[in-house]
């Protein structure tokens, strides 16, 4: 079977990508392009220019560009649709390419929403009409990640006891990432419960949603794990210096990290292990942590889940748990409290705190 595929929120592909732009359409697109059983055929995007430069680009028939997302919905009827538009914006489309009745799986970008409302909406929806829904939370398609989890399940360091991750533009946004890696090596247990708190000084707005510029989270697993997250926008190293490295997993005989652990290292390895009464060993890896290529390994696994029926990896259900995370984190910085799981809001707490006035952060430098 060939599956048909459209693109929607194309963006630009940029010389220099930067803070608010990195062409994932077209990434997405190239990772189409390498599976057989795809057919990339349609784009969508609200500025003519960039959605005919990605035609262009992709060898997209002219009858098939759109300015109008739903309208490519009812004269494509696409089997498969990519977002790639800012989060702000995921839950209404992801929503109108469940409801379509014809779309049978939807690959977004991270992170999943702006709200926590919104990122329930899309899970339960998806769930409801039997639309495969993920979210392109690539890095666990690392090799560094992979062997960090199979060193982790041989018991190489004993029993997992904390992991922990340094962000470093938010937990939002970067930090997606971070907790959905810390769910994969703890097995994807939900959370019990969460403490954070946040400094919001200067502007930090990530595609058009504010970010933290300092966060400092601790929570705790169902199956008794904890977790300390980080991050640091400034450069100033704040809490995300306690941490210095991309993840870190803590057990009852030793440590694994995934990222330097020495940021004046001129070539910091990928990943590092220490056993109980040995130094650091540094573990060769075919890749480090950033890579285009993860990409085309997600969208190949999403291929092969949906042909085959299974539940995908990347799925909804797994990045709602990471996301339940970063909303809880900022619910107990506005609540100053600890706060217990399942998370009951639907609003944006940093978000709201910023439209309050309890937090007020000033206009970004130049940089």
């Amino acid at each position: 079977m060939v599956y048909t595929v459209a693109v929607i929120g194309t963006g630009t592909e940029p010389e220099n990508p930067g803070r608010d732009g990195y062409a994932m359409a077209y990434h997405h697109a190239t990772g189409y392009e390498k599976q057989e059983e795809c057919d990339l055929i349609a784009c969508a995007d609200i500025i003519p220019e960039n959605a005919n430069a990605f035609a262009t680009e992709f060898g997209l028939d002219n009858e098939n560009v759109f300015e109008d997302y739903t309208e490519l919905l009812d004269v494509v009827e696409p089997d498969i649709v990519s977002v790639c538009v800012p989060p702000a914006i995921h839950d209404n489309i992801v929503l109108d390419c469940i409801r379509s009745g014809v779309v049978k799986a939807i690959h977004c970008e991270k992170p999943m929403a702006d709200t926590y409302g919104g990122a329930k909406l899309m899970t339960q929806e998806a769930l409801r009409h039997d639309v495969q829904l993920t979210f392109n939370h690539q890095r666990r398609f690392s090799d560094a990640v992979r062997t960090a989890k199979e060193l982790l399940d041989a018991g190489e360091i004993g029993d997992l006891r904390r992991v922990e991750f340094a962000a470093p533009v938010g937990i939002f946004d970067y930090g997606s990432h971070s907790f959905d890696l810390c769910n994969y090596f703890n097995d994807e247990t939900p959370g019990e419960w969460v403490f954070g708190q946040v400094d919001y000084s200067e502007e930090n707005i990530l595609f058009g949603t504010h970010n933290e510029n300092q966060a400092i989270v601790h929570w705790e697993y169902e199956n008794g794990v904890h977790g300390i997250g980080t991050s640091d926008s400034t450069g100033t190293g704040g809490p995300a210096s306690a941490v210095a490295c991309h993840n870190r997993l803590v057990g009852t005989e030793g440590e694994i990290v995934v990222g330097p652990r020495d940021d004046d290292s001129e070539n910091p390895p990928a990943l590092q292990i220490r056993r109980d009464g040995h130094g650091w060993e540094t573990i060769e890896t075919d890749d480090g942590l950033h890579s285009w290529e993860f990409v085309d390994r997600a969208i190949a696994e999403n291929i092969r889940c949906l042909r085959e029926g299974e539940q995908p990896e990347l799925g909804a259900e797994n990045a709602l748990n990471a996301t339940e995370l970063i909303f809880a984190a900022w619910e107990s910085s506005r609540q100053r409290a600890r706060v217990d799981l399942p998370l009951e809001i639907d609003d944006n707490p940093l978000e709201a705190m910023v439209n309050t006035g309890d937090l007020t952060p000033q206009p970004r430098s130049e940089e």
